[in-house]
């Protein structure tokens, strides 16, 4: 009988320590994380939502590239189970686990902005905005084994801003130096060419309406935000023009499809769109805003992460970043109060942020 009753406890006791491992490993999973490219030392910052911390930091030295690597991009699996960085100074583009290994590589001309396929093995690569001359192409991965699958031309000149639409059908590049957007049918890889009339904007990039209907896009010359009807995506259309803060960056959509978010690189703020009205619903100002560039949301849309440069020292850090620049930071706004809650120091010339895609 003893021996019945402790085979019984020992059973017991097992089920509820792989029930216990079980429930540890789906509130993991729970915790989205935020990627952040600190691309003037070679490092990145890895953030936890749930108390916006810093849980990580990688040098990617100690990963054998060098301290001219510099990180520009990033973006996460829906599930948080992978994320993907580009480095322009090593012409590679990175896969790291949820646990921060680097599991994969390929190799590519001046990386960019990435984006991914919502329903197909795919990674999309822009090139650096930073490149001279890079390659009038993009970059097609297969993000399992992160083989090269093609680089396909995009016909202009600095292939920049990319974006995938939620159904997957299409995806849309657009050149830095000229007025052309490139819309790409992803069944058969068949392109067509929209060209738009006046003055260079320079588009920055793109951020696609959950519904997929609607697509808006910064521009860095001409201080704009541009509305565009992609219903027919071979052909966008541009519904509405908002002046905005100069050099409007990287755009993000709230959850619900009702504001934008974006920061203006040169005016210290963010810019919030209203939607429904086409208008500037909000401009946020506010100590750690220092030349911001990427946006990034949590997945309840509570918290907006900004990503800033701050190459100029406009925000008096702590301290110095480890090459003796000033620190970039990360500013933590809370959307509903528009308020800027945080401020996280992070590396020097903080560039790229991103999450989990969706």
């Amino acid at each position: 009988m003893k021996d019945l009753i402790h085979t019984t406890i020992r059973f017991i006791s097992a089920i509820a320590i792989l029930l216990l491992v079980g429930t540890s490993t789906v509130l993991g999973q729970k915790h989205q994380r935020i990627y952040v490219c600190n691309q003037g030392e070679a490092t990145l910052s890895v953030i936890d939502t749930q108390g916006n911390e810093i849980l990580d930091t990688i040098d990617l030295q100690e990963l054998g590239f060098s301290a001219k690597a510099k990180p520009h991009h990033t973006i996460a699996e829906p599930d948080g189970s992978y994320w993907y960085v580009t480095l322009i100074g090593a012409n590679r583009v990175l896969k790291f686990n949820r646990d921060n290994e680097l599991v994969g590589q390929t190799e590519m001309e001046v990386p960019g902005l990435l984006t991914l396929h919502p329903t197909r093995d795919l990674l999309l690569v822009g090139r650096s905005m930073s490149a001279v001359n890079p390659p009038q192409s993009i970059g097609i991965i297969k993000r399992s084994d992160m083989t090269l699958q093609q680089e396909l031309p995009t016909f202009f000149p600095r292939p920049h801003a990319i974006a995938s639409g939620p159904s997957g059908d299409w995806s849309f590049i657009a050149s830095l130096a000229q007025n052309q957007m490139l819309s790409v049918d992803m069944e058969s890889y068949e392109t067509n060419l929209t060209r738009f009339l006046g003055q260079t904007h320079v588009f920055v990039d793109f951020a696609i309406a959950p519904d997929g209907e609607t697509m808006v896009v910064t521009t860095q010359v001409t201080g704009k935000a541009l509305v565009m009807d992609i219903s027919n995506p071979a052909s966008p259309t541009v519904i509405d023009t908002i002046d905005v803060n100069a050099q409007p960056w990287h755009p993000v959509f709230s959850p619900d499809g009702q504001y934008v978010y974006f920061g203006n690189k040169e005016a210290h703020t963010v810019t919030v769109l209203d939607m429904k009205s086409r208008t500037v619903d909000a401009v946020i100002e506010g100590e750690g805003l220092a030349q911001p560039h990427g946006s990034a949301l949590s997945a309840d849309g509570k918290y907006l992460y900004i990503s800033n440069n701050n190459r100029k020292g406009t925000y008096k850090a702590s301290g110095m970043a480890k090459n003796g620049e000033p620190r970039g930071t990360v500013t933590v706004i809370n959307t509903q109060t528009r308020e800027i809650e945080k401020i996280i120091e992070v590396g020097s010339y903080t560039t790229g942020i991103g999450t989990r895609a969706w």
